[in-house]
């Protein structure tokens, strides 16, 4: 399954100790359907696998608790 997937790692992560994760989401058309996150220093371990809702809510909860103090 990983193999389809185009896999992206985060901009602010740097290439010391390949200590990050990637991110790849899985499409029907051009709507993803899924998002996949798997450990950079071991891609061949299952990925975690979200709904686009959540995976969406997750990268905006410290942008809303930021908000909220």
């Amino acid at each position: 399954m990983n193999t389809a997937l185009t896999w992206r790692k985060s901009s602010y992560s740097g290439d010391q100790n390949g200590e990050c994760v990637e991110v790849a989401a899985a499409r029907a058309g051009s709507n993803p359907t899924a998002i996949h996150v798997r450990d950079s220093k071991d891609t061949t371990r299952p990925a975690l696998t979200t709904t686009p809702t959540a995976w969406t809510a997750f990268l905006t909860l410290p942008r809303d608790t930021q908000r909220t103090r």
